[in-house]
């Protein structure tokens, strides 16, 4: 029987309980909805779907399905019971592995299955087969072993060129291995003289001394990179010093793949685990050897860490408004812009680069399309806010920002045309560029802060010191949890640990009671927790006679901002110094101030006199300031008739634009040419542009948070909502299909499944399929290959091969074979 509708089978007989565990667990099911349980079977056995479900499973159920898999034949529905998998993996119970496949029978990855005619059960044990597309999600090397010998004489035709004489070499050297005349005789030679451990051990005793060393390397994975893989090596030549790999390649125990890497065939792996596909399986996940950290330690460093990304953001939006970020025509900002605002923040570039990405995921910056240029939007709510929300507001934008904002700076490869020959540098991800788009960012950060919070747990000990936690313990522990996805958190793993340090998440390497409440979702907690133990801002100052000024610790935002116009800040930290200058009081007296203003405010913020310098140094540069005026204007107005100008300068609607009369005839307006047009053009006038602006966006914005918006966290969703499931039930039990009558998305799912064994088993199939004028034609063929929407086949009728669209394809069903 056809595996999607065994499938089927087994979900109608479900109860709607099973139902609802099997969406939960897997959402995509019934995303669209999906009309009847063929196409439900169709669409859980597509080959999307059940990748998406494997890269939810832990190792030991990885394990039990590679090695189910190993065990199964689904073309000729040869089935494997737990027995005969506890045979296959060490260390494994019945009692360990049947809730394993109680769990992938319920994610609807195997069903049940009748037992082989070998076996004789009377309905004790339960035997299983894996859905079709299985062994295309798994890979060539299920359980880290490779392929056998016959499928490599099939699949690398060098291999298959040199394998006889290979054999007859070994057969003439007193190998205890049978002759053979082809290439599948060789390839069977072979595997019947390595399928044992102890034949494996025999043939591995004259090895050289480094050779056991070497296959130990392949225990986990069966494809290795040698230099000169398809090298000569012969069991008749070898001299004294030979080589393992020359020693291994001679007697094919490894098989060269291409010039840089080899293979360690099935039976050779097989037997060096000592027969068993899994030679080492546990239930429990590994517990990493973790140094530890007094609470006190933690929680200051936190503390210290929130104080100063606020404080940075804080200076960086000041900056901001001062001078807008530039980006690139290519898109982000460049390396000279940031080393402007590293600068200005007295920060290396990767910390200045981190601290602008947060600010724009977090909507603090905006990209203007006029100007091209990163500002900050009017009415901003995160200046007003305490400090504690203020870190909420980062923290929640972070979590669910699909950028990753520590990649900035790492290298993307450069084009192939120009590698490695022509040895140009590899090009650098910018800061705001789409380079570090990462749509699986905010899983990730999830599923990382999850697993800070278990390793927290497990190690903590009882006197309230917590451990260290590193990114190689985060790893082995997401490699046991989620082995699917490791490499996908192998390159953001230790970005996000830094990140999570920057917001106070982690503190001395250690994972926080704000981390542990936002890993928890309890944001509510950590804002408690945030206004209990984040120090208070300062607000005032010590002015010193050598024209500086001393923050004794993280300063209030308004005072900040305001120091910042009237001095230069220096130094890094809570104790930031700010230095008085000509050019720092001159821009304070640019900005609209006065002498008066500033000392007033230097006395209401300084615990200390104003010292006689410093008042010297302000009514000496106010004197000599105004008496040169220079402006800007983004654009002007030109009329030749002085009275609609006037008539211009007192209309209301024009007021947005800040007319300024500067000739009878010209006008400046503060806004962008753009701008100006556009409310001129409402006022029911006809400008002409002189000059058209042209601002090109590079940038594509993909963060869930709006510029100036207040974001709120959502946790990635992994489970549909209630109404769209009862929804889906309701379609399943009351609209279920007639049996035997498919179509739509199950018909389709059959035919590939009926094609793809076909081809498996070389078997000739029987299609109906319809021609350009759509008369339907039935026809007998053998089907070659399936790729693309199409499906090659050879007509022995006609004596040659055709490429059909599987679109015109009505049925399919195996030649002879009566409609199951």
């Amino acid at each position: 029987m056809s595996l999607i509708r065994a499938l089927s089978k087994e979900l109608e007989a479900r109860s709607d309980d099973s139902l609802r565990a099997l969406f939960a667990a897997r959402p995509d099911l019934i995303s669209p909805v999906v009309p009847d349980f063929a196409a439900l079977a169709a669409r859980a056995s597509a080959r999307v779907s059940v990748q998406r479900a494997l890269e939810r499973l832990n190792k030991p159920e990885m394990q039990v399905l590679e090695t189910l898999h190993l065990c199964t034949n689904t073309d000729t529905g040869h089935s494997v019971s737990a027995a005969g998998l506890k045979k296959c993996i060490n260390g494994a119970t019945l009692a360990a592995l049947e809730p394993i496949l109680n769990k992938l029978q319920e994610l609807a990855l195997i069903h049940r299955a009748d037992p082989p005619a070998t076996v004789h059960n009377p309905g004790r044990q339960r035997f299983y087969l894996p859905v079709g597309s299985l062994k295309d999600v798994i890979g060539i090397y299920p359980a880290g072993l490779g392929r056998s010998y016959t499928e490599l004489v099939r699949l690398q035709p060098a291999f298959a060129q040199r394998v006889v004489h290979l054999v007859a070499e070994l057969h003439q050297s007193g190998a205890d291995i049978l002759a053979a005349t082809t290439p599948m005789d060789a390839a069977l030679a072979l595997q019947r003289w390595t399928s044992t451990p102890e034949n494996l051990q025999h043939i591995l005793s004259e090895a050289p001394v480094r050779t056991r060393p070497l296959l130990n390397k392949f225990g986990s994975w069966a494809m290795g990179a040698v230099p000169q893989a398809q090298r000569k090596a012969s069991v008749l030549h070898e001299g004294r010093d030979v080589g393992p790999v020359d020693w291994l390649l001679a007697r094919g125990l490894l098989v060269p793949l291409d010039a840089g890497h080899v293979e360690l065939p099935h039976s050779v792996g097989l037997s060096l685990r000592g027969g068993a596909i899994v030679d080492h399986f546990t239930l429990k996940p590994p517990v990493p050897e973790l140094g530890q950290t007094s609470a006190a330690l933690r929680r200051n460093a936190a503390m210290g860490a929130i104080a100063e990304a606020l404080r940075l953001v804080g200076e960086l939006l000041y900056a901001v408004r001062e001078q807008p970020v530039v980006t690139l025509r290519s898109g982000g900002v460049g390396v000279r812009e940031l080393k402007r605002l590293a600068d200005s923040l007295r920060l290396g570039l990767s910390e200045t680069a981190l601290i602008l990405e947060l600010s724009a995921l977090s909507g603090l910056l905006r990209l203007d399309v006029d100007s091209s240029t990163w500002v900050q939007p009017p009415s901003l709510e995160w200046l007003t806010l305490p400090r504690q929300e203020q870190w909420l507001w980062l923290v929640n934008a972070w979590l669910a920002s699909e950028r990753a904002p520590s990649l900035v700076g790492q290298t993307l490869p450069g084009p192939a045309t120009t590698a490695p020959r022509s040895g140009s540098p590899a090009t650098p991800i910018n800061a705001l560029s789409a380079e570090a788009q990462r749509p699986d960012a905010p899983l990730v950060r999830k599923r990382i802060l999850e697993i800070l919070e278990e390793l927290t747990l497990e190690v903590e000990a009882p006197d309230g010191k917590a451990p260290v936690l590193n990114a190689e313990a985060v790893m082995e522990r997401a490699e046991w949890s989620q082995p699917r996805m490791s490499r996908r958190f192998s390159s953001l793993v230790r970005g996000i640990l830094h990140e999570a340090e920057l917001l106070g998440l982690m503190g001395s390497g250690a994972l926080t009671q704000l981390g542990s409440a936002i890993a928890t979702e309890q944001p509510e907690l950590a804002l408690n927790i945030l206004g209990e133990h984040l120090p208070a801002a300062v607000n005032h100052v010590l002015l010193q006679a050598d024209l500086t000024a001393v923050a004794p610790g993280y300063l209030a935002p308004e005072l900040s901002e305001k120091l910042l116009l009237i001095a230069d800040a220096e130094g890094q930290g809570p104790a930031t110094i700010f230095r008085f200058s000509g050019d720092s009081i001159r821009r304070a007296l640019d900005a609209g101030q006065d002498a008066e203003t500033i000392l007033a405010f230097l006395r209401t913020h300084s615990a200390t006199d104003v010292p006689q310098p410093l008042r010297y140094l302000i009514k000496d540069i106010a004197s000599r300031h105004g008496r040169l005026r220079v402006a800007s204007s983004p654009s002007f107005i030109q009329s030749d008739d002085e009275a609609a100008i006037a008539e211009l300068v007192r209309e209301p609607g024009a007021a947005s634009l800040g007319l300024v009369r500067i000739a009878p005839t010209v006008l400046t307006s503060s806004a962008s040419p753009r701008e100006t047009v556009r409310v001129l053009r409402e006022l029911g006038l006809s400008p002409a542009v002189q000059e058209a602006e042209t601002a090109v966006v590079r940038y594509k914005r993909t963060a869930s948070v709006a510029a100036g918006a207040r974001p709120v966290y959502t946790a990635p969703r992994t489970a549909p909502p209630d109404d769209d499931v009862d929804a889906q039930l309701a379609v399943l039990r009351h609209h279920r299909a007639v049996h035997g009558e498919v179509t739509g998305e199950a018909a389709t799912q059959l035919g590939l499944e009926t094609l793809q064994r076909a081809i498996r088993l070389k078997q000739a199939v029987t299609m109906n399929v319809v021609d350009g004028l759509g008369n339907s034609n039935t026809e007998t063929v053998v089907p070659v290959s399936v790729s693309g929407g199409r499906v090659r086949v050879f007509d022995a009728a006609r004596d040659t091969e055709r490429v059909l669209s599987i679109h015109r394809i009505i049925d399919v069903e195996p030649a002879g074979e009566p409609h199951k």
